[in-house]
């Protein structure tokens, strides 16, 4: 299978080591494209609810893939998330073409682009990090309930349905938050002469422009891959917002997988010591 050329792909908000994570998709997906940048925008490993007795292999191969690519010299910018936000101790480490930084500035064709995971925009997280951590509890729980009743949909024939996706859409609050985390994103970037600003953390899929009457700045938002399963992509001097169809990967795919896998076991070991030597907890073979 030919793999797309992508000058900059930005995922975030993947949280491996949760039920949620969507890791095979995202390894079809990682398998299909040859990025010139990787940058990962936080929420990547789900530290925050990391548990010893989930973390299956499919979370592991979506490591080694990225690992790969640090293998073939391809720059990977892991930057840190809230989930993740133990690894920020480690900003600035280098290993190869692997950096993992806080917050990012590149030089995207002449144009400034900032990015970072965006959860210092979230009150709840600056002020009462239990709060939000009993909020992740009680979302994974709703993406568990989520699945099982969309288990039931497709038995019977229904669409899907997303229970947070509904709930952002037409609780008041929760559009009013994602609102003033674009506004207040878009403000500050303005203010610094951007280009660009590039976030994640609301798991919202988003391009478009905003002018606050002082300036204007494309605002770009990865998504997630829980339930959107969406990435940005830089190509040929246009952003665009990928969305996972399965459609594209039926057949072909799978018989490439074993032999790529054979080819990615040499990074396997080192992934493991990486892993817990960042975050201090062990993985267990499955």
């Amino acid at each position: 299978m030919a793999k797309r050329e992508v000058e900059i792909v930005v995922l975030s908000d993947i949280h491996l080591g949760t039920y949620g994570c969507h890791a095979k998709e995202l390894l079809k997906y990682l398998k299909s494209i040859r990025p010139g940048i990787l940058i990962l925008n936080g929420d990547i490993i789900d530290i925050w609810q990391f548990s010893k007795s989930y973390f299956p292999e499919s979370h592991l191969k979506v490591l080694r893939r990225i690992m790969k690519y640090v293998g073939e010299g391809i720059p990977v910018y892991y930057l840190t998330g809230n989930h993740d936000e133990l690894l920020r101790k480690f900003a600035d480490f280098e290993m190869g073409s692997l950096r993992l930084q806080n917050k990012l500035v590149l030089d995207i064709d002449g144009k400034k682009a900032w990015i970072f995971h965006g959860d210092i925009f979230d009150v709840t997280m600056q002020y009462s990090k239990w709060l939000a951590r009993l909020g992740a509890i009680g979302y994974d729980s709703l993406i568990l309930l989520n699945t099982f009743i969309n288990f039931l949909l497709k038995a019977i024939g229904r669409e899907k349905m997303s229970f947070s996706k509904k709930i952002k859409s037409s609780v008041k609050n929760a559009v009013k938050f994602v609102n003033d985390f674009e506004q207040t994103a878009a403000d500050i970037a303005i203010e610094k002469q951007y280009d660009y600003v590039i976030c994640g953390h609301i798991h919202q899929p988003e391009m478009k422009e905003i002018n606050n009457g002082e300036g204007r700045v494309m605002y770009l938002n990865s998504g997630d891959w829980v339930e959107s399963l969406t990435a940005l992509e830089y190509t040929r001097g246009q952003w665009s917002v990928y969305e996972y169809r399965p459609e594209e990967f039926a057949g072909g795919q799978e018989e490439d997988d074993f032999t790529e896998d054979r080819e990615d076991l040499h990074s396997k070991v080192d992934i493991r010591v990486l892993y817990q030597h960042l975050t201090g907890a062990q993985i267990k073979d499955k």
